[in-house]
C-alpha cells in the first residue's frame, strides 16, 4: 500500500523499499534465480531486468541509513580511513586462499602463516568481516562469504593489491598535487607522484617496477572482466552489421578481445589490432581458428601518426586516462607531436567512424544516487592517478571539436547496465 501524502519521509522510503524489493523478488523468481545473499556460494551479480529495482533499493536504503545517523556519525562513516586496512592486509598476505572453499580456519592458523600475532590477525579480519568479507561462525574461526571467496580470483586479489598499495596513497596526496601544480595537465605532477615520491608517470613507474605492473594488469582484468565492462555491450549496442564488409581498426586493442567478439559475431568484418610491440607478441597464436583469417595485429603506438585507411577506428577506454592536452596534442604543434585523437586524422576518409567507448558522467541528479557516486569517485582517481577526467557528454563534444571541427559526434548510446558509453564520431561527415 502506497504511504499517504502527509507520510514522513522514513515511511515513504520504506514503503518504496518494500515495492522495490517485492517486485525485484519477483524477477528472480520468474528466472529461477536464488535471492541475493552473503552464503559463500550465493550469485555475485543481478539479471538485467532486475537492475532499475536494484537503483531503487540502494538509493532508498541509503537514504533512510543516513537520514537515522548524526551528522558525526555520518561523517565517520563516509571518512573510514582504516576501511582500507583489512583489504591491503588480506591482499599482500594472500588471506583468501588462506581459507579452504567450504571450510574453515582459525585466527591462530592464519597468524602462523603470515607471521603477524593473533592478536593482529583477529583485529584487522573482524573488520573485514564487519564489511562482510569472510564471516566468524565461531569465535575465532574464519569462513568464506560469496565475497572473501571472489577475492580468490587472483586478478581480484591483484585489484585489491594495487587499490591498497598504489591508488590509496595517490587519492591521500591528490590535494597536496592540486595545490602545488595548479592546472597542471602533466601526467606526472599528480597525487601518485607526491605518494610515491617520483617525478615518473603511472605508466613508467609500473614499467620500472615489474612486480607492481604485474598487479595492475591483473587489477585492470578484474575490473573489465565485470558485466559492466562487458564485450557484448559494445557488440549489441551498435549497428555494425549496417556496415557490411569493412575495416575495422581497434586503436590500442591489446590482446583482441573485442576484435575476436566482433569478428564472431560480424563475418563481414575485418579487424586490425594496433599494438606496442611488448603488448601484441604472440597474440595470433590465441586467435580461434574461425576468425583467424579476419584479426590480424599490427605494432602502433596510439601517439604516433594513424597509417592504416580503415572504415571504423574503435578506442575502448584510452582517452579517459589522458588530459585534454595529451587527447587532443602537444604545444608544439608538429607532426610528430600528435597525439591520440589528431594522430588519427591522416588516414581519415570522408564519413569515416570513429567508435569510442568511455565513461560518460552525468548530469548532476539524472541517474541513481549510488552509481553517480562511484562515477564521482572514479572521476577523482583519473585525477589522482593521471591528471585526466571523466567527462560529460557535452565535455566529449567539446573535445571532439577542439581536435576538429571535423569530427561530428553522431551519437551517445548508453547500454542498460554498461559502465561504458558509446561515442559514435564521423570524420568530414558534413561534407
Amino acid at each position: 500500500m502506497a504511504p499517504s501524502e502527509s507520510a514522513t519521509r522514513i515511511v515513504q522510503l520504506a514503503s518504496t523499499i518494500s515495492d522495490a524489493v517485492a517486485k525485484l523478488d519477483e524477477i528472480l523468481q520468474s528466472q529461477g534465480l536464488q535471492t541475493p545473499s552473503f552464503n559463500e556460494d550465493a550469485p555475485t551479480s543481478l539479471p538485467e531486468e532486475a537492475l532499475a529495482m536494484q537503483s531503487v533499493v540502494l538509493d532508498a536504503t541509503s537514504e533512510l541509513h543516513d537520514l537515522l545517523l548524526s551528522p558525526m556519525a555520518l561523517l565517520l562513516n563516509k571518512t573510514a580511513q582504516n576501511s582500507m586496512v583489512p583489504f591491503q592486509f588480506i591482499s599482500h598476505l594472500g588471506v583468501a586462499g588462506m581459507v579452504p572453499l567450504g571450510g574453515r580456519t582459525s585466527f591462530q592458523e592464519i597468524a602462523t602463516k603470515t607471521g603477524l600475532s593473533e592478536v593482529n590477525v583477529g583485529r584487522v579480519l573482524r573488520h573485514a568481516i564487519a564489511m562482510r568479507v569472510f564471516q566468524e561462525p565461531e569465535p575465532g574461526i574464519v569462513a568464506h562469504t560469496n565475497i572473501s571467496k571472489a577475492i580468490t580470483d587472483s586478478s581480484l586479489n591483484d585489484w585489491l593489491k594495487t587499490a591498497s598499495r598504489d591508488l590509496w596513497p595517490a587519492a591521500t596526496k591528490m590535494f597536496d598535487a592540486m595545490r602545488k601544480w595548479p592546472n597542471s595537465q602533466e601526467i606526472n605532477e599528480t597525487g601518485f607522484s607526491l605518494a610515491h615520491d617520483t617525478s615518473m608517470s603511472v605508466y613508467e613507474f609500473f614499467q620500472a617496477n615489474p612486480d607492481r605492473a604485474l598487479s595492475f594488469v591483473g587489477s585492470l582484468k578484474a575490473l573489465t572482466s565485470s558485466p559492466e565492462y562487458d564485450v557484448r555491450h559494445v557488440i549489441d549496442n551498435y549497428d555494425w552489421r549496417s556496415l557490411g564488409q569493412a575495416q575495422v581498426v581497434d586503436v590500442g586493442g591489446s590482446r583482441g578481445n573485442v576484435a575476436i567478439q566482433l569478428a564472431k559475431n560480424f563475418p563481414e568484418l575485418k579487424v586490425l589490432v594496433q599494438d606496442k610491440e611488448e603488448v601484441i607478441q604472440g597474440a595470433e597464436n590465441d586467435i580461434p581458428n574461425e576468425v583467424k583469417a579476419r584479426v590480424s595485429f599490427a605494432v602502433h603506438d596510439i601517439i604516433c601518426p594513424q597509417t592504416v585507411e580503415a572504415d571504423v577506428y574503435y578506442l575502448r577506454w584510452i582517452l579517459h586516462n589522458w588530459p585534454d592536452k595529451y587527447c587532443l596534442c602537444t604545444n608544439s604543434g608538429q607532426p610528430e607531436g600528435m597525439v591520440i585523437l589528431r594522430a588519427l586524422i591522416p588516414a581519415l576518409k570522408h564519413n569515416a567512424r570513429i567508435v569510442i567507448q568511455e565513461a560518460c558522467l552525468p548530469e548532476p541528479g539524472t541517474v541513481p544516487l549510488w552509481k553517480e557516486t562511484r562515477l564521482r569517485a572514479a572521476d577523482l582517481s583519473m585525477t589522482a592517478l593521471f591528471n585526466a577526467r571523466d567527462r560529460t557528454a557535452n565535455d566529449w563534444k567539446a573535445l571532439f571539436t577542439e581536435a576538429d571541427r571535423r569530427f561530428v559526434l553522431k551519437s551517445v548510446i548508453q547500454p542498460t547496465g554498461s559502465a561504458l558509453a558509446i561515442l559514435d564520431l564521423r570524420w568530414n561527415a558534413e561534407g
